[in-house]
């Protein structure tokens, strides 16, 4: 059930021509077979849908035209077009989105050797699954974990080094949680040349999923979004043309700022998805169950539960398109990497993953055991949403980059 009203003043009708195409794609096939996602250990299952979502598009999407692509990088598009996928499955969304968000800096930066050597096969026919590795473990010497994905830091907690050796960057670290990672076709790797550098030194670098010098750990067992793969990366001297960088020293952190912003607006709108499909499923339920000669909805308590459900979802629906029309014109609304920008795709993704962890536990008050029942789906968005919520620093450190944005200095 949608209300798109509020829709019409913020997107483009061929953003909604778009739209409707990613939520037939999600009723045809995903609606169908979601239950058996989580069980598909080889990703048969997942790598099909994957591949029809590249069949319509979605894959070549953000690519420029010379490479065959739609030149499609607005995220308003973007975010109803997720709303629809984790509306379906978190862990396809995820994965789908994974494969365009890496190679977003290098669009921007207008990158000609990575897009040259990427575009052709990204924009082709068959899957290809991008990965972009950020988070690191952390130890006893400090660092890695979300401090990352903290502008704060300015960098300097990477200890994912590059150094330019014969005209070849030579990486050695280790990322951890990646989506897409053990399986992907190509990484955008968040290094540091020298931490002592700040945001001059952190480079944002391209390998081929093929490199010489990359290897994996074991898939991690997760309690939900089993259609995406994280397991620990190793780098251990893998070389790449010096080219295969995004840009160069601090525009690189301007970049991963920006990055940023998208991947919490991305975030927020999985989340508006989540939710929608936990309201879809409570409210069909609540309309055909009888308790006491009438249905569950009708009840005056379970009425009020609904409407708590209802109003979280057109809320955060309504703050994150808002926040993500607001990225789209920075020439009303400011740069895109500003800290006004990553404060309001923060609030949009502690906000909305908020409402669908909310949404879960009120449905299931509502639907007692059939809540985590198996076959009445709800579960699954309750695992699902969970995982939204901590992903990207967590919600704690997405507060902080909230507030710093009413800041006139960083924390």
């Amino acid at each position: 059930m949608y209300r798109d009203d509020i829709l019409r003043e913020l997107v483009e009708e061929e953003d909604l021509i778009f739209r409707e195409a990613i939520r037939a794609y999600v009723e045809a096939e995903i609606m169908p077979v979601r239950h058996l996602i989580d069980d598909d250990e080889e990703h048969v299952l997942v790598r099909r849908i994957l591949q029809g979502l590249t069949d319509i598009g979605f894959q070549a999407s953000i690519w420029p035209e010379k490479y065959g692509g739609a030149g499609l990088t607005r995220m308003v598009p973007f975010c109803l077009c997720l709303e629809e996928l984790a509306r379906g499955d978190g862990g396809i969304a995820v994965a789908a989105a994974c494969s365009l968000w890496p190679f977003m800096p290098a669009i921007w930066a207008q990158n000609q050797v990575v897009l040259d050597r990427f575009g052709p096969e990204f924009c082709g026919k068959e899957l290809k699954l991008g990965c972009f590795a950020m988070t690191e473990p952390g130890g006893a010497s400090g660092g890695g974990g979300c401090d990352i994905e903290n502008p704060a830091l300015e960098g300097r907690m990477i200890r994912t080094r590059a150094r330019l050796e014969g005209g070849e960057w030579v990486i050695n670290g280790q990322k951890m949680w990646a989506s897409n990672s053990g399986v992907a076709d190509a990484y955008l790797i968040v290094c540091s040349t020298d931490p002592e550098l700040g945001e001059e030194g952190i480079a944002l670098i391209y390998v081929p999923g093929n490199a010489e010098g990359l290897s994996f750990g074991p898939f991690e067992r997760k309690a939900g979004m089993q259609a995406d793969r994280n397991c620990a990366i190793y780098l251990d001297n893998v070389r790449v043309p010096e080219g295969f960088r995004a840009a160069g020293p601090g525009e690189d952190a301007r970049l991963f700022r920006r990055n940023l912003v998208v991947g919490r607006l991305g975030s927020a709108a999985m989340s508006v998805g989540n939710a929608q499909g936990i309201f879809e499923t409570v409210l069909k339920f609540t309309g055909e169950r009888v308790v006491a000669g009438r249905p569950i909805r009708e009840h005056s308590v379970a009425a009020c539960i609904l409407a708590d459900i209802a109003i979280g979802i057109e809320t955060a629906r309504a703050f994150t398109l808002q926040a993500a029309y607001k990225y789209d014109h920075p020439e009303i609304y400011g740069p895109p990497d500003s800290d006004l920008n990553l404060s309001r795709a923060s609030i949009a993704k502690v906000y909305a993953s908020e409402v669908a962890v909310m949404a879960a536990n009120r449905a299931m008050e509502l639907m007692g055991s059939y809540g985590y029942a198996h076959d009445y789906h709800l579960e699954k968005y309750w695992r699902d949403g969970k995982i939204m919520q901590l992903w990207l620093g967590g919600a704690q450190l997405g507060r902080l980059d909230a507030i710093r944005g009413y800041y006139p200095h960083r924390l």
